[in-house]
């Protein structure tokens, strides 16, 4: 099954919150107004450093208007958050260290009422010196950003003798490459309401990636149970990542309480910009050595990333890039390090590929580099050093889930019609037309590239990572789904609604899904990490003979009828000889004294390993992409996309590709336009006038997607999320496009036209490494 728009093989389903979307009827939870509602603002510091002399809110607690006016001195519980390390204040008490540290709070009755407030409260800073890069933060003698010191995590990895293996090597390639800080560019920014219930509890309509988290943190923060407080986290405006983190639900949970009326926060794009997370920037060095038949025999890795002030999940995202920075290949010898230090820039923390972006940037431009040097077709240099199925281990030697994708995407791409036109171009034959830029516009190059993917999805060892979901036959006659995920524009509705027709034999309108409320939801963990489809997937295979059973039983009773007769279907229990409707679930569902419930917990599969973070699960993929570089302007625009991806079968046809091209849309700006530039401590880039993001004209290419649904006989562990790894390989592909075409080695993001400006294009086998 080749996915793409016209595909006329597949069957389409309108996607359950799809209508509403696209018509602008759909409600967010920054839409939502409240009666009596409070307009909340939070005063961040303009300083990237500086201690806290003192802070005046006199003048603004005086403001006609203004409710609450909070600071560190009104929390009444943790003034901390932080998803695995609270280090991050809630209100800063003597020091703040980025531009987006929070200081104070306020409520008013008009939003102008609230502004006007912030400007009345008095800060008086004293600026210290600004640690705005790694290396500075790491120099003998400066200041300590925290108790600990600089460095937020260390994390190495090491197999063999590294100095024999590259004593031994015939060709060595060192290189180091730097990768941006990205925005995460979502429509939502962050905001929600928050409204304190007649019975003293806090309800929190707010984005957010894990409700269940969120509500654990915000009880230590307010010093109340968890049972005091209901986040409402669906529907989401995008998120990425960018609100695994607490945002701004804080500060409306306490002006709130404080204020005793609903109070609406909702950041503007500059505050978002200032406060909000980003993808770690990473400078990675690699040296890594062939032997003289083209075989890896030694690879060190340095890696060093700027988390900004705070930890969120800098170390998890380290470790996660220091695994992916080995990958899929086998090496004879290894030795990587890494660190990710604090520093006074922006947040960096949670993204779409969690580090693996980087790390995959890296490894696949080491990838092309050793190819030529040793003479050899960069795809077959690839095939030569992946690690061999049979061993069935991870990059840090753990045992992982059998599995053939790397090989399976690997032949994809070699037999896909880029990659052929590549290998017909260089031979001579009419494809080489695109080649000769004195065939076309003399000004205009271009060029075909391809990368190779892994992504470990889950948590990782070491990591809580449980899930679950529930079915249950309401009064209504309705079966209810629960899962305790969100939507984030991913399409996980329509995802588990398929799954419920497909495997459970339901009607679309047989079902309700439930998301995103913890009120109403069992624990299914975060919807973060490629694991979403996965968990519901076994979840569901756990629930359906259970289910099935005790909703049949009912029905064979209320029908004085054998049960072994029915069957689940459409619209109700169904006589399994002829596949007539026997009775309908709501006629059914009137007959019963209490709902039907099931509800199965699960755990992500993880390695049997003590490694922390290392992965079970992988998923595979192959890209390819042609390129055209403008030589006058340097501008590089993508003219076609194949990505072939192993991630077992697909469960949403429609989603599958919508992911895929969404995943290669963010990898296209991050390859050629997007960085959140800083200088001493500052964003430079405030705004999308600035900071420009891909548009549907720099998407216009075809983008061909080859799902590889196979799973090796006997995996128990059903489809693979897919909502990061299309994200992942367009970035490096697009840099062995640009070496194919104009000879140029990309080693940094995004790529600078200056460096491609009057480029010659590449024409022989001595400068690409194909063979004819």
């Amino acid at each position: 099954m080749r996915l793409n728009r016209q595909n006329s093989g597949v069957k389409w389903r309108t996607r359950p919150d799809g209508p509403e979307k696209v018509s602008g009827a759909l409600t967010f939870l920054t839409d939502m107004t409240a009666p009596n509602m409070l307009h909340g603002m939070v005063l961040r510091s303009p300083n990237p450093h500086a201690a806290i002399r003192s802070v005046r809110t006199e003048a603004a607690r005086r403001l006609a208007g203004v409710a609450a006016v909070l600071t560190c001195a009104d929390v009444p519980g943790l003034n901390r958050f932080g998803i695995a390390r609270q280090d991050q204040p809630v209100f800063c008490e003597d020091r703040v260290r980025y531009v987006g540290d929070a200081v104070a709070a306020v409520a008013a009755e008009s939003r102008a009422q609230a502004e006007l407030a912030l400007s009345l409260i008095e800060v008086d800073y004293e600026p210290l010196r600004v640690l705005d890069d790694p290396e500075r933060s790491l120099a003998p003698g400066s200041p300590l950003l925290h108790p600990d010191g600089n460095v937020l995590h260390e994390t190495s990895y090491a197999k063999g003798d590294i100095d024999a293996a590259f004593a031994e090597c015939a060709h060595i390639v060192e290189e180091t490459y730097r990768t941006p800080r990205q925005m995460h560019a979502y429509m939502e920014t962050e905001g929600g309401l928050f409204v304190p219930e007649p019975d003293g509890r806090l309800t929190v309509y707010a984005p957010t990636q894990h409700g269940l988290m969120d509500r654990l943190q915000l009880s230590r923060i307010l010093a109340v149970p968890e049972d005091r407080i209901r986040i409402v986290s669906s529907p989401i405006g995008g998120s990425f990542g960018g609100k695994d983190e607490l945002n701004v639900q804080p500060y409306g949970a306490l002006l709130a309480r404080a204020a005793g009326r609903p109070v609406k926060i909702h950041n503007s794009r500059w505050e978002s910009v200032r406060s909000g997370l980003k993808r770690h920037p990473m400078v990675i060095r690699m040296k890594t050595g062939i032997d003289h038949n083209g075989r890896i025999a030694a690879h060190l890795v340095r890696i060093v990333a700027d988390t900004g002030p705070y930890a969120t999940l800098g170390a998890e995202v380290l470790n996660f890039a220091t695994e992916h920075a080995i990958g899929s290949y086998a090496f004879g010898a290894v030795d990587a390090a890494s660190r990710s230090v604090f520093t006074n820039n922006g947040m960096s923390g949670e993204f779409r590929g969690f580090g693996g972006n980087q790390a995959i940037f890296a490894l696949e431009g080491q990838m092309d580099r050793l190819a030529e040097a040793a003479g050899l077709d960069p795809w077959t240099f690839r095939k030569l050093n992946l690690k061999p199925e049979a061993e069935g281990t991870g990059p840090f030697g753990q045992p992982i889930a059998k599995t053939d994708g790397a090989e399976r995407v690997w032949k994809a791409l070699r037999e896909s019609r880029l990659w052929q036109e590549r290998i017909g171009g260089l031979d001579g034959s009419a494809a080489d037309a695109d080649f000769r830029p004195e065939a076309r516009k003399p000004w205009l190059v271009t060029g075909i590239g391809a990368a190779l993917v892994m992504h470990g999805a889950g948590l990782g060892v070491g990591i809580p990572d449980p899930s679950g979901g529930r079915l249950t036959l309401r009064k209504d006659g309705i079966i209810e789904a629960a899962f305790g995920f969100e939507e984030c524009g991913q399409g996980l509705i329509a995802t588990l609604e398929q799954m419920l027709i497909e495997r459970l034999g339901f009607a679309s309108s047989d079902v309700r899904i439930v998301i995103g409320d913890t009120d109403a939801v069992p624990d299914s963990g975060s919807t973060t990490a490629s694991r979403a489809t996965t968990m519901m997937w076994k979840a569901l295979e756990l629930l359906k003979e259970p289910f099935a059973e005790q909703v049949l039983e009912a029905a064979g009773k209320s029908l004085g009828a054998s049960p072994a007769l029915l069957r689940l279907g459409e619209g109700g229990a169904r006589w399994r000889s002829t596949g007539d409707l026997a009775v309908g679930y709501a006629e059914l569902a009137a007959t019963l004294a209490e709902p039907i419930v099931c509800e199965a917990a699960v755990h992500y599969p993880a390695s049997d390993t003590k490694r922390i973070g290392a992965h079970y699960l992988y998923s595979h993929a192959a890209v390819a992409v042609k390129a055209e570089i403008n030589r006058l302007t340097g501008r590089v625009r993508v003219l076609d996309q194949f990505h072939a991806v192993a991630a077992g079968p697909v469960m949403n046809p429609q989603g599958f590709l919508g992911q895929i091209e969404g995943g290669s849309s963010m990898a296209l700006g991050y390859a050629l336009l997007e960085e959140a530039v800083m200088e001493g401590g500052r964003y430079v880039t405030m705004n999308f006038d600035t900071y420009l993001v891909p548009t549907i004209i720099d998407q216009a290419g075809p983008v061909e997607v080859l799902p590889i649904e196979d799973l090796p006989e006997g995996d128990e562990h059903g489809p693979r999320g897919i909502g990061e790894i299309g994200s992942i390989g367009l970035a490096p592909a697009i840099a062995s496009a640009i070496r194919h075409a104009a000879g140029r080695w990309i080693d940094r993001l995004p790529v600078d036209p200056a460096l491609l400006q009057d480029a010659a294009p590449m024409r022989s086998k001595e400068a690409t490494g194909d063979e004819r």
